[in-house]
């Protein structure tokens, strides 16, 4: 499941990092699951700082639980989407958590996920600044597995094909097989 940039910003499940990240996943064999929160596209509801888009994941988590009861559940988020991702992680069952630029600067993720974690950060991101995601690692007990793109800005400008092979080389020897 990949869950989009912050919606009142124009973010949609049709972001390019997001697009990105479901390619590289479908790549290696997962099936993906992708929708937009509350007040996106042409769903209902309104923005509601984090808590509703969880209770949409949730929302939409039940649905998967149903049509696809046996597979592993890997959840992924940009921006946003990565804070919800790691703000609902563990609620959602998640096996794998994978976040790219999450907006730590911006909400404040009161319980950190204890499970296999890869965090993507571009080193110039203007939008969730390196130092600040640094920052926040410091302080947490359980760290991911950091990786920095150096000179990448927020939305890895010119740099989707590398963000798509990090993931190819991060995450082919965990892919469930059967």
């Amino acid at each position: 499941m990949i869950l989009h940039p912050h919606p009142l910003y124009g973010g949609t499940m049709h972001n390019k990092v997001v697009s990105t990240l479901a390619r590289a996943f479908l790549e290696l064999g997962l099936h993906t699951l992708r929708f937009n929160f509350r007040g996106t596209g042409a769903s209902e509801g309104s923005f509601d700082h984090g808590e509703g888009e969880s209770a949409d994941l949730m929302a939409v988590l039940a649905w998967l639980r149903v049509h696809r009861p046996q597979d592993e559940l890997w959840l992924a988020g940009f921006s946003f989407g990565g804070y919800v991702a790691v703000h609902s992680a563990e609620a959602a069952g998640a096996a794998r958590l994978i976040t790219v630029a999450p907006s730590v600067n911006l909400y404040t993720t009161p319980q950190v996920p204890r499970m296999p974690w890869l965090l993507i950060q571009g080193e110039q991101d203007e939008v969730v600044p390196c130092s600040k995601v640094r920052e926040w690692l410091n302080g947490l007990s359980h760290r991911p597995d950091l990786v920095l793109l150096p000179d990448a800005g927020h939305f890895f400008h010119g740099r989707l094909l590398e963000l798509r092979a990090l993931i190819h080389a991060r995450l082919a020897s965990h892919v469930p097989r059967g």
